[in-house]
């Protein structure tokens, strides 16, 4: 057997898997993964931050619309007015999600994340089958399948619940293409398609990373065939209808979300930005010593690279930066594949190829050249993190410890000579040593800025402690053959009892569900306020007003709890936000953190013009008015609802109508105001502010309002607000227009009594119409997918190619 690192085949022929072991390692991963995810539920915690915050409360809204027969295309919850269906994080159009969104409208937090951990299941699964296909032992399989879903960054940020979904599709997806190509399967072909559009389908870096590395794949199957054009000629139809099915799947979703992306605070980023996302090279020491920088320590005294530590700056933090898969798989990697050389084994290299290409991506700045990556790949620059490459390197690293496993189990522990890995004999051990003293002196360097040398001394020394003591045991084992599988089996015993462990409802995602009592039992102080809230606001429905309210200064779930209380809130928790909303009314992308709260020159305060067309009428703080910092305007005629502890409430008593007619009208550059200037001075009772752009959709002419009293009289009353639609009956002196202080958005439509009449955009920010005179219904309703607004999205992409994209900066939350 030549096992040469430059040799053809350097590992033994492929194994048999028989139908024992197959079951055996189906039932273990089905094991893991079920303690796993029971420890969460044992303890009383649930997976926190983003998870709760934003995608928690975005499924609740997805369960409450489908229970009412509806699809939350439109979330007038959020942000004043929020379009769902573009959102890549409003699990709109995650299948699963909707699946169990119907099935169970209200479920607890604890169900949604077991929902969540069970995305892990279809990619660990496929290990199984992935495997057996190259003839590699089922135990690598079950090692494989235990760090995709406990170690690295699929632990660590557990509370990205879009990127999990994205992560967790992957190796299925791999599986299939690899059955399609091999087999020229058109029924594979498809089974590939959906399960790579289900992994794509969230429009984040973890999905546009994977979909890459399928690509690859793709090509090196095809230029390591033994004839490549023969090979390519004979797969192109298969390829071509594979790409055909995920571009029909995924095509909707997409033009809307770059439609939404055109018009949001955040369309692409500047090298600069996602500099600063960069994965720091200090933090690959946590690959062997999983808690050196005190990761994993509920006190939360991380002392490791984040922005505190590195002077260039950063905004990662020690769930970015956590790489950890067990100690005996960093053993392997040292030990096995590169001392021993394995990792450089031809049927591994293209894994070997991705997860050098993948830790050069997460390193970003630290690495010569990733700018000019940035600046002229196609999708790089639409991320600002390129630390979200560290799932990639989760990924590689399961198969790397799956494959040496394997060579474990078949071939027993490596040699080192000329014969066996040919002229790098004395440089790859040197190489492993050298990497441990890397990892060790760039921890303990870290550790001694901290002031944590003897807890990360501590780690250091019990990892080389278990690592030596199983170098021990194996090499008196000797390697012996009838041993082997059954060693093995024990290694990957004992590295899935340290990652659930270690890992599993870990300080990196685990907090009390206590925290985040908004969904379950709010303290008696929030509860009674909150019960005056909604009762006020259920008054106010009741006599056809619609208040909207700002929520600001309240932690954690409150920022989007308004999805799940059905609050119209101004502002929420979202990266993605309408960029003239943004302008207009400076929201902020979250609203824990009174100070990101911004009041531009259109929005000097809550109690300014536009704050009254807006419809804002109630304010809830976490103190006193009196107590928001000094760059807040005050409240000079606002009476204190409800007031105690952390749990204020204000009624501002100067919301304008949710609808009205106007008679008059007055141009304005929309684009020049927002953000800028003071709103022009018109009657808000009499007069509209129609955009230039739309201007030339008016039928009738209009003068601006005058000093006299007005002479035409109109009446607006809304009959029905739902969440897609809008419902408004008008009576008109005289032909005029309906404004109705909703979101302006593409993909609105209106009708006048059935027939179809064009949207303006009226008073800077909302929708208008036009109505003749008499009585008339007035009908909006949100239709995204219709075939009118997606020609009209496609169409806006295609000409904004030849125009520069504008950069936008966002604050690092996510």
């Amino acid at each position: 057997m030549r096992t040469s690192i430059f040799s053809l085949d350097d590992a033994s022929p492929p194994t048999a898997c028989s139908r024992q072991q197959t079951l055996l390692a189906f039932a273990l991963i089905l094991a893991a993964w079920a303690l796993a995810a029971a420890i969460w539920p044992l303890t009383g915690t649930v997976v926190p931050w983003d998870s709760k915050n934003h995608f928690y409360p975005t499924f609740r809204y997805l369960g409450a619309a489908l229970a009412h027969g509806e699809l939350p295309l439109w979330n007038p919850y959020h942000f004043g007015g929020h379009p769902s269906a573009a959102d890549p994080q409003s699990l709109l159009f995650t299948p699963t999600m909707l699946l169990f969104g119907w099935l169970i409208p209200e479920p607890s937090m604890q169900f949604f994340d077991a929902v969540v951990f069970a995305h892990f299941l279809p990619g660990a699964l496929a290990f199984i089958p992935l495997f057996r296909r190259r003839g590699w032992h089922s135990a690598g399989a079950v090692a494989a399948a235990l760090i995709f879903m406990l170690g690295g960054s699929a632990t660590a940020r557990l509370q990205h619940t879009g990127m999990i979904f994205s992560y967790g599709f992957f190796p299925l997806a791999f599986w299939l293409l690899e059955q399609a190509l091999d087999r020229r399967s058109y029924v594979y072909g498809v089974l590939f398609a959906v399960s790579a559009a289900m992994m794509v389908i969230g429009r984040d870096q973890v999905a546009f990373l994977c979909a890459l590395t399928l690509i690859a794949l793709a090509a090196h199957r095809i230029w390591t065939a033994p004839e490549p054009l023969a090979y390519l000629r004979s797969r192109l139809g298969l390829l071509v209808s594979m790409g055909a099915v995920g571009a029909g799947l995924l095509a909707v979703p997409v033009v809307l979300t770059m439609q939404f992306l055109a018009t949001s605070s955040r369309p692409s980023f500047g090298y600069g930005v996602a500099a600063m996302g960069s994965l720091p090279p200090e933090s690959l020491a946590t690959i062997l010593f999983g808690n050196v920088f005190g990761s994993l320590r509920w006190t939360y005294d991380y002392w490791g690279p984040d922005w505190h530590s590195l002077s260039e700056g950063t905004w990662t933090d020690r769930a970015t930066n956590y790489l950890f898969v067990g100690t005996i798989p960093a053993l392997f990697l040292l030990w096995h594949g590169i001392a021993g050389g394995r990792l450089f084994a031809r049927e591994f290299r293209f894994f070997l190829a991705v997860g050098i290409a993948a830790l050069l991506y997460a390193l970003g700045r630290y690495t010569p050249g990733f700018e000019i990556i940035f600046d002229h790949m196609p999708g790089v620059n639409l991320y600002r993190r390129p630390a979200d490459a560290t799932f990639l390197i989760n990924i590689a690293l399961a198969f790397a410890v799956g494959y040496l496993v394997h060579r474990y189990a078949t071939d027993g522990l490596p040699k080192w000579s000329r014969a066996s890995l040919g002229p790098f004999w004395a440089f790859l051990p040197l190489l492993a040593l050298g990497l441990v003293i890397a990892a060790i002196a760039s921890a303990l360097a870290f550790a001694v800025k901290g002031g944590h040398v003897s807890s990360a001394a501590t780690e250091i020394g019990l990892g080389l402690a278990a690592a030596a003591l199983v170098m021990g045991v194996l090499a008196k084992m000797g390697g012996a053959s009838r041993w082997r599988a059954a060693t093995a089996l024990v290694l990957v015993t004992l590295t899935g009892a340290e990652l659930i462990g270690r890992h599993a409802a870990s300080a990196l995602n685990a907090e009390p569900a206590e925290r985040y009592t908004v969904f379950t039992k709010l303290p008696p102080e929030q509860l009674q306020g909150l019960q005056i809230l909604k009762r006020e606001l259920a008054e106010r429905h009741a006599k056809g007003e619609y208040p909207r309210v700002e929520i600001l200064g309240l932690k954690g779930a409150w920022q989007n709890a308004s999805m799940v209380l059905g609050i119209e809130d101004i502002i929420g928790y979202n990266p993605l936000r309408l960029a003239d909303y943004e302008r207009a009314i400076g929201p902020g992308e979250n609203a824990e953190d009174p100070n990101l709260r911004r009041f531009p020159t259109s929005f000097r305060g809550y109690e300014s013009e536009l704050a009254s067309l807006l419809g804002l009428d109630y304010l809830v703080l976490d103190r006193p008015a009196e107590k928001l910092p000094r760059h807040f305007p005050r409240l000079t005629d606002a009476e204190v609802v409800y007031g105690t502890g952390r749990m204020w409430i204000y009624r501002l008593n100067a919301s304008g109508p949710r609808a009205y007619v106007a008679h008059h009208v007055s141009p304005v550059d929309s684009e020049a105001v927002l953000g800028q200037d003071e709103l022009p001075e018109f009657n808000r009772e009499t007069e509209a502010l129609i955009d230039h752009e739309s201007l030339p959709l008016l039928k009738a002419r209009y003068t601006p309002a005058g000093p006299g009293p007005a002479k035409a009289k109109g009446e607006a009353r809304i009959v029905s607000y739902q969440r897609n639609s809008v419902t408004i009956e008008v009576e008109s002196s005289e032909q005029g227009i309906l404004v109705l202080h909703d979101i302006h958005y593409p993909g609105w439509e209106a009708s006048v009594d059935g027939e179809r009449r064009q949207i303006l955009r009226t008073n800077l920010l909302f929708r208008g119409i036009e109505v003749p005179a008499g009585r008339h219904r007035v009908e909006f309703h949100f239709r995204p997918m219709s075939l009118e607004n997606l020609v009209a999205a496609a169409s806006d992409l295609v000409k904004s190619e030849d125009e520069p994209i504008k950069t936008a900066v966002a604050s690092p939350v996510r």
